[in-house]
């Protein structure tokens, strides 16, 4: 389609007939110093071959309005506007780590109105999220005793879903390799030095087993850029039915907080304190926050510029209009 990009140029078009109507015709010199004109005598002549000429006056002001009417069209920048073209989406590369450890079975969160274990609770919130991710690459690691790829970085994030939902307790071991989870990541993540990379790392214990700690896997992880947030799973207090009856306890007490913490600020991210369902909740989206998401495609419509085609028709008007009037000039001459 074509569109004119200074629309508000066409109120120029009346400037001539404004000008004509507004502003006073010129006076004639009546001035009395006499002009001796030496051909006086063929004066007579020369005026009947002007009234002879005013036929042409009215082509001649159809081709001034035609000029001014090119002139005004190229001011407007008239553009032709191709297809939209969609953009692609830049989205980041994400990658869960998730706890398997023993620590994960403890029962101290709440999901629809039934207590659940941490796992449950976990993978629940975690696939909300996933699903939400439109427009980034999203990989899975479990880790226990050791860490290992459940989904690499994909598009597909119901297949990450679907792998995520099938993990389980004690499938990677009942220890905790966090040092070796963040290694794996780095390693995972470091191919693309083009996009955003973030890892999320939940867990509710402390490093128990792996041959990389945490803050070396840390070390790595700030040098490719990745950065970490780490989310501490976990009550704070829960009713333990033990010989001597009810009583509360803390099954939080082996919760390494320094350690996600200065993990999370080495590598730009954030620690994040989960003790309930809705914590967790509430986690997600202050994560979506900080690293936001691409939801609306983006479009690109090529532009090609047409307002040289009547400034050049203008011009070669006026180059034939100057031609003729010279070419008329000369054959009176002769």
């Amino acid at each position: 389609m074509i569109h004119f990009a200074w629309p508000q140029v066409a109120w120029a078009l009346p400037l001539p007939l404004l000008v004509h109507w507004l502003l006073p015709a010129a006076k004639r010199n009546n001035d009395t110093q006499a002009l001796r004109v030496p051909f006086a005598d063929d004066l007579p002549r020369l005026g009947a071959v002007t009234m002879g000429a005013s036929p042409l006056r009215k082509p001649r002001l159809l081709l001034m309005v035609l000029l001014w009417i090119l002139l005004v069209v190229a001011a407007m920048r008239p553009q032709w506007l191709g297809d939209p073209i969609a953009l692609p989406m830049k989205g980041r590369d994400l990658m869960l780590a998730i706890d398997l450890s023993g620590s994960m079975r403890i029962e101290d969160f709440t999901l629809h109105g039934k207590r659940t274990d941490r796992l449950t609770a976990t993978k629940a919130l975690a696939s909300e999220f996933i699903q939400r991710r439109v427009g980034d690459r999203v990989g899975l690691i479990l880790f226990g005793d050791q860490a290992y790829i459940q989904a690499p970085l994909s598009f597909d994030r119901a297949t990450v879903n679907r792998l995520l939902m099938e993990s389980a307790l004690g499938l990677a071991g009942k220890m905790t390799a966090i040092g070796d989870a963040i290694g794996l990541a780095v390693k995972h993540l470091s191919a693309d030095h083009g996009k955003d990379r973030i890892l999320i790392l939940l867990t509710d214990g402390v490093n128990t087993a792996g041959k990389l700690s945490p803050m070396e896997a840390a070390g790595l992880a700030k040098q490719a850029g990745l950065r970490i947030y780490t989310i501490g799973i976990g009550a704070d207090s829960m009713i333990q039915q033990g010989f001597f009856g009810p009583t509360r306890v803390n099954p939080s007490a082996e919760l390494d907080e320094k350690m996600l913490t200065d993990i999370a600020e080495q590598t730009g991210g954030h620690y994040f304190r989960a003790r309930s369902s809705e914590d967790m909740a509430q986690i997600y989206r202050d994560i979506d926050a900080i690293e936001p998401i691409t939801r609306d495609k983006q479009f690109f419509r090529p532009v090609q510029a047409l307002f040289f085609y009547p400034l050049a028709l203008a011009t070669v008007i006026v180059l034939l209009w100057s031609g003729a009037t010279l070419w008329k000039q000369r054959r009176r001459k002769l």
